[in-house]
């Protein structure tokens, strides 16, 4: 059985003006997101500004996460790194901590070989022992799973069960269902290739967009489900110019404003990453406004 169907959130982490977590925020924006219909809560991801996280804060986070929730909808971890390792650690205190699944990014900087990547993610499957959702986003980790590497991994370790795919490149996807047999969990990365993913046997979408938008997201999914493609398609491409701002600047630069400009408290970002640019910030609050979510 899947983790979740449907459309899960990348969720961000608010930060207070001084850079610390901001909790009683965070705790707000998990209530507001199962209220309008997510169908699962995707912490500490690269939304979630994992890579300026501490060790402790990631692991805080992630424990007050699924506290909060309290199963009410399935919490899945991101408990990636570079280093095995840590990886293996983070993904057994969430596993301890009650998480229901992990998403596991690809190892970043290293660019280890695609025999390295099975050693990598078979350690952490292993020990952590719930399921575990590979993450492939070469543009951002500079290490590419290869379709073949992901059905060595589905067909041949236990609690790996799905990926996010988020290459962009829909002939890979194709190629993974294909060699997978369609036995794998497939989710969208990419917010403007959620219906295309879908109909390549996609269970949904972990979204950026979910963040400004969840019931929205929800809909557009489970109206494919229904069998109203038409109608899922027709809001795929409605959300197309708010997806393109969502994204005018490295995610989650933009996202993070996006909810400060709908009256959230998410506060400013852990360096390197910086305030969206005064000219992005007009470009993205208009496409905000013709969404009719400002």
């Amino acid at each position: 059985m899947a983790i979740f169907k449907g459309a899960g959130v990348a969720i961000i982490t608010p930060m207070k003006e001084n850079l610390e977590v901001n909790y009683d925020e965070l705790d707000e924006i998990l209530e507001e997101q199962i209220a309008g219909e997510t169908d699962s809560i995707i912490i500490c991801g690269t939304t979630g500004e994992s890579a300026t996280l501490s060790e402790q804060e990631h692991m805080d986070v992630i424990k007050f996460t699924i506290e909060r929730v309290n199963h009410r909808i399935p919490v899945i971890a991101g408990t990636g790194s570079n280093s095995t390792a840590t990886a293996v650690q983070l993904s057994k205190e969430a596993a301890a901590a009650g998480a229901e699944g992990l998403l596991l990014v690809t190892p970043y900087y290293n660019k280890a070989t695609q025999n390295g990547l099975i050693a990598h993610y078979t350690k952490i499957a292993n020990e952590a022992k719930i399921p575990a959702i590979l993450y492939n986003v070469p543009s951002r980790t500079g290490c590419a799973i290869q379709p073949e590497t992901v059905a060595h991994l589905v067909k041949n370790v236990e609690y790996i069960v799905g990926i996010k795919e988020a290459s962009g490149n829909i002939g890979n996807v194709a190629k993974i269902m294909h060699l997978c047999g369609g036995n794998i969990d497939l989710y969208s990365g990419n917010d403007d290739q959620i219906v295309p993913l879908l109909s390549l046997g996609g269970l949904g979408v972990i979204s950026v967009l979910s963040n400004v938008a969840p019931k929205y997201v929800h809909d557009m999914v489970y109206k494919f489900f229904d069998g109203d493609v038409q109608g899922s398609c027709r809001m795929q491409l409605d959300a197309l110019p708010l997806c393109d701002a969502l994204f005018c600047e490295v995610n989650p630069i933009p996202v993070k404003a996006a909810m400060n400009l709908m009256g959230k408290e998410c506060g400013p970002l852990r360096g390197p990453l910086t305030e969206i640019e005064p000219q992005h910030r007009e470009v993205l609050k208009k496409a905000m406004q013709e969404f009719g979510i400002l």
